[in-house]
């Protein structure tokens, strides 16, 4: 059911526009800028994904760099601001688990995961974007527009994929794959 611009499946509500925008990721032009916006706050995040990282964090610190390695050492990745965690960037800008590669910011957790070291891939907010989940009384999926995404746009028109389905692994990871197939009958794939 379609309202507003809001489509509901199973109690969550997902804006159309995860539908209709075409969007992909095209490292080699933005050079991992969602990892490096400039802004007060980190990654969104939540105790439970704190915790695991806490626990995997002497692998994932074995991809990072002195500087990211002495800032999570002696001020921790996280932080807790109006009652929500956040990670932790470096001078309001990259986060504290960048490392970079041929130029392009990545993910040391992620690395991690992908080299087999850890079972967590990364927070749920970084694998989503660019969908943000915002709760009013449930879930609202919304796509957040960065200038810096303007690569990834024109690659999604190339590709011809949605950010429905770009975020398909992280859209089946956070809600299953059943809330996934009843979202993709909305786009027709």
């Amino acid at each position: 059911m379609l309202i507003n611009n809001l489509l509901s499946i199973e109690e969550v509500l997902v804006r159309d526009e995860i539908l209709n925008t075409r969007f992909a990721c095209d490292l080699e032009k933005c050079k991992g800028a969602c990892c490096t916006i400039d802004s007060e706050f980190g990654a969104p995040t939540n105790f439970e994904e704190v915790m695991i990282i806490e626990s995997f964090l002497d692998e994932i610190l074995n991809y990072l760099d002195d500087v990211n390695k002495e800032a999570i050492c002696n001020n921790g990745f996280y932080e807790i601001k109006f009652d929500e965690y956040f990670l932790k960037s470096i001078d309001n800008k990259q986060c504290v688990f960048v490392y970079y590669e041929n130029g392009v910011a990545r993910c040391a957790i992620e690395r991690a995961y992908l080299d087999n070291k850890i079972n967590f891939r990364k927070p749920i907010s970084c694998h989503l974007f660019p969908i943000r989940v915002s709760n009013f009384g449930g879930d609202i999926l919304r796509y957040e527009k960065f200038k810096e995404c303007e690569p990834a746009l024109e690659n999604g028109k190339l590709k011809d994929l949605t950010i429905a389905q770009f975020c398909k692994d992280a859209l089946i990871r956070l809600y299953g794959e059943n809330w996934y197939l009843k979202l993709s009958e909305k786009f027709n794939r």
